[in-house]
């Protein structure tokens, strides 16, 4: 891999987890949501089609592990995956954990409610839930 640079916005926006052979892996700081976001260490890519055959099928695999972990971690009604980049042309990938009593259910939740950030001992905390998670 070429040097790798976070997008300002998303390393704003998450909380670092952990460094995948393709993907860091951030949990969007957000206590509205489960939320995760993986970020393949790629430089210049911004679409999945972008990236070579070899990283598609990495990305996919760590896709899948990210959902299992949620899964077992959150016990999500659904989860959603999206590589959207309207904002931040930086190809990166949501994995969201969704409930029927969750804020946007059942509409996106993009500008729904504002984020609500972990408080700095509760970010902790989370981090390491989902560090343990993700291993």
């Amino acid at each position: 891999m070429t040097a790798f640079d976070l997008h300002p916005q998303l390393a704003a926006d998450g909380l670092f987890l952990v460094d995948w052979p393709l993907c860091r892996v951030l949990r969007m700081n957000d206590r509205n949501y489960p939320w995760l976001i993986l970020v393949p260490r790629v430089t210049g890519v911004r679409e999945i089609i972008d990236l070579n055959e070899a990283d598609q099928q990495r990305l996919m695999r760590e896709i899948a592990k990210a959902s299992a972990a949620l899964k077992w971690l959150r016990r999500p009604h659904k989860i959603n995956v999206a590589a959207l980049g309207n904002m931040v042309p930086q190809l990166h990938v949501h994995v969201l954990g969704r409930d029927e009593s969750d804020l946007a259910w059942p509409k996106p939740v993009w500008g729904v409610a504002p984020a609500r950030p972990f408080p700095p001992l509760e970010a902790e905390m989370e981090v390491a839930a989902w560090r343990e998670a993700l291993a």
